[in-house]
C-alpha cells in the first residue's frame, strides 16, 4: 500500500472502517503522510473501540494521527454526516493538503539579507526538517541580465505594459521638485518594473516561452512555492523597487486575468514568506505582507486627530502598512454576501477586479527610501472585514513558533486616516487592524497584542483561519506561543491530550518538542524522490 501511495503522490489519510480491521496490522506506516481516522459512532458498528484502539497504535510507533468521533449516536442506514464530523474533516483536510502542497517544493531566496533583518536570514534546515522543503538562492543581478539580455516573453510584456498604463493609476510625486526623477526615468521605471515582474515569475515556475527562445535552463524555474526579493539597499539604491513586482505577483490578477498568486515577501523576509504561504495555502486567497507599524491607543488619535476611537475599537488600532508585497486584493473591493472580502481567485469578478484597481494608486517611489526610483503601491482596506495576522519566528534553542491574532479590519474617517497615515509614508498601502480581544493573557488589550509579537513584518489573511493556523502548525510540530481562537475550535493530533489537557498551550509545546521536526529524518530520501 505505501509503495501505490508513494507513485500516487499520496500525502493524507483518512481511515473509515465499517467493521474492525486489525488496526495496528492495516494503519498507515508512512512517517510523512498526514492521518487522520474517523471512528463512526453508532452501536451496532465498532467505530469507537476501533478509533481507540488504532489511536493506541499510532501513539505507540510515534505516528500522531488525529481522531473523528462524532458527538451524537447515529443508526446503520443512516448515510449522512453529521456537522461537527464534516468540521473536523474539512479542518484535518484542508490543513494536512496544505502541509503535503509544500513538501518538495522550494524556496527562492533572491538576493540576501535586507538591512539586517533577522528574517531575511534564510536557513535551508528550517525548510527542510520542518517542511520538506528545498533552499535555492539566485544573486539579484540575475534579474538585471535577463533585462539586458531581452530573456523574458516579449509578446507578453507589449501586452503586460498596455494593461498597465491602461489600468494601473499613477500617483502624483510627493517627493521634493529637486529630487523628483523625470518624466522620461518614470517611464522607464515603469518598462523596468514590468519586464522585472515577468522575470521574478520565470525564476520561480519556470516558463516554456523562454525555451522556445532557446533559453532552456532558465525555462524550467526554481519549483519555487513561494520566494522573497532582497532590494534594500543594494538594489534599491542604484535600480527601481521591487514594490510593483512584489504586489502584482502576490495578487490575485494580472495582465493575464485570473490566477492563483505568487507568494513574494519583500526584504527576503522568508520566515514571513512562510507565513503568507500558510495563510494562502488554508484560505485559498491572496495574502497583504505588512510591518506592524504602530499601535494607536484611543487617547493617542484623540489627541492628534480629535477622533474618538470608542464607537470603533476602544482599546486601540495597528496600523499595518508597508511598500511591498501587499496583494492589490487586500483593499477588500471583492464581495461575499455584499461584505469586504479577499477571494479565491476563481470566484473573483472582473467588476471586482476593476474596482480593486479603481482603488489602488501607483506613487513614484520615496526616493529617501528608494533612490533608483521606482512605484509603490498605495490603497486602504476597506473596514469591518473579518482577518487574521500571523508569524512564524525562529527562536534559538527552540525552534520555530507561530504567532496568530484573529480580529477584524477598521473603518476610520477619511480625514483622521490621512493625518495618520502621513506620519509614516502616505504612498504605501495602509490597513487598519483590531485583534479580537478575551480579556485575558496578551489578548486583554490592543497594546499587549502590538507589544508581543515576535517580529517587525506580518501576514494578513482573509477570514478567521486561526484554528487552520493551529491545525497546520501541529503537524508540522510547530507550537503556537500565542492565539486567540477559541478552545473548542482547536484541533490536534489526539496524542496531544497525553502532555496534558489543562494548559493546552504548554502541552503543545511538549509535543512539538517530543515528536520534532516533522521532516526530521527525511535526509537522503528528500533528495531520491
Amino acid at each position: 500500500m505505501d509503495e501505490k501511495f508513494r507513485q500516487e503522490g499520496v500525502g493524507v489519510t483518512l481511515t473509515v472502517t465499517p467493521c474492525w480491521c486489525y488496526g495496528a496490522e492495516t494503519m498507515d506506516l508512512n512517517p510523512y503522510t498526514q492521518k487522520a481516522i474517523w471512528g463512526f459512532n453508532g452501536t451496532e458498528r465498532p467505530g469507537a473501540v476501533y478509533l481507540a484502539s488504532v489511536l493506541a497504535s499510532h501513539n505507540q510507533k510515534g505516528l500522531p494521527a488525529f481522531s473523528i468521533y462524532g458527538k451524537d449516536v447515529q443508526n446503520i442506514d443512516d448515510l449522512g454526516i453529521s456537522s461537527d464530523v464534516s468540521q473536523k474533516i474539512l479542518q484535518f483536510t484542508g490543513a494536512a493538503i496544505s502541509a503535503s502542497l509544500m513538501r518538495y517544493k522550494s524556496y527562492l531566496s533572491i538576493g540576501g539579507v535586507s538591512m539586517g533583518i533577522a528574517g531575511s536570514v534564510v536557513n535551508p534546515d528550517f525548510f527542510q526538517d520542518y517542511l520538506g522543503m528545498q533552499t535555492e538562492y539566485v544573486d539579484m543581478t540575475e534579474i538585471i541580465r535577463r533585462i539586458e539580455r531581452k530573456i523574458y516573453d516579449k509578446e507578453e510584456y507589449l501586452k503586460a505594459i498596455k494593461w498597465v498604463k491602461k489600468y494601473c493609476m499613477e500617483g502624483i510625486d510627493t517627493n521634493s521638485s529637486e529630487s523628483q526623477r523625470s518624466r522620461q526615468q518614470k517611464d522607464a521605471d515603469w518598462e523596468f518594473v514590468v519586464k522585472m515582474t515577468q522575470i521574478i515569475r520565470d525564476l520561480m515556475v519556470g516558463n516554456p516561452a523562454l525555451a522556445e527562445m532557446g533559453y532552456i535552463e532558465e525555462s524550467l524555474g526554481h519549483n519555487a512555492i513561494a520566494s522573497g526579493f532582497q532590494g534594500q539597499r543594494q538594489w534599491t539604491d542604484h535600480f527601481p523597487n521591487g514594490d510593483f513586482s512584489e504586489t502584482i505577483l502576490n495578487s490575485s490578477f494580472d495582465w493575464n486575468g485570473t490566477r492563483a498568486p505568487y507568494i513574494v515577501a519583500t526584504e527576503n523576509d522568508c520566515l514571513n514568506a512562510v507565513s503568507m504561504l500558510f495563510g494562502y495555502l488554508l484560505s485559498n486567497s491572496a495574502q497583504v505582507f505588512a510591518d506592524v507599524r504602530t499601535f494607536w491607543s484611543k487617547e493617542a488619535v484623540k489627541k492628534v486627530t480629535g477622533y474618538d476611537l470608542d464607537d470603533v475599537c476602544g482599546t486601540g488600532m495597528i496600523h499595518l502598512i508597508n511598500s511591498g508585497s501587499a496583494a492589490i486584493d487586500g483593499n477588500a473591493q471583492q464581495k461575499i454576501d455584499g461584505k469586504p472580502a479577499i477571494k479565491p481567485y476563481w470566484d473573483i469578478t472582473q467588476q471586482e477586479i476593476t474596482r480593486s484597481l479603481e482603488k489602488t494608486t501607483f506613487y513614484p517611489a520615496n526616493v529617501q527610501y528608494f533612490r533608483g526610483g521606482g512605484y509603490s503601491v498605495n490603497f486602504l482596506t476597506e473596514g469591518s472585514m473579518p482577518a487574521t495576522i500571523s508569524r512564524l519566528n525562529l527562536i534559538k534553542g527552540l525552534g520555530p513558533v507561530l504567532q496568530i491574532a484573529e480580529g477584524y479590519t477598521v473603518d476610520i474617517p477619511g480625514k483622521v486616516h490621512d493625518i495618520l497615515d502621513k506620519r509614516t509614508d502616505p504612498t504605501w498601502p495602509s490597513t487598519w487592524f483590531a485583534p479580537k480581544l478575551t480579556g485575558n493573557g496578551v489578548f486583554k488589550d490592543t497594546y499587549s497584542v502590538m507589544y508581543n509579537w515576535g517580529a517587525n513584518h506580518a501576514s494578513l489573511s482573509y477570514g478567521h483561519i486561526g484554528k487552520d493556523l493551529i491545525t497546520l502548525a501541529s503537524m508540522l510540530r510547530i507550537p503556537v506561543s500565542m492565539h486567540n481562537v477559541e478552545e473548542q475550535k482547536i484541533f490536534r493530533p489526539s496524542v496531544w491530550g497525553a502532555f496534558g489537557t489543562q494548559d493546552l498551550e504548554s502541552a503543545d509545546y511538549r509535543a512539538c518538542k517530543n515528536y520534532g521536526p516533522l521532516y526530521k529524518s527525511f535526509g537522503l530520501e528528500f533528495y531520491r524522490n
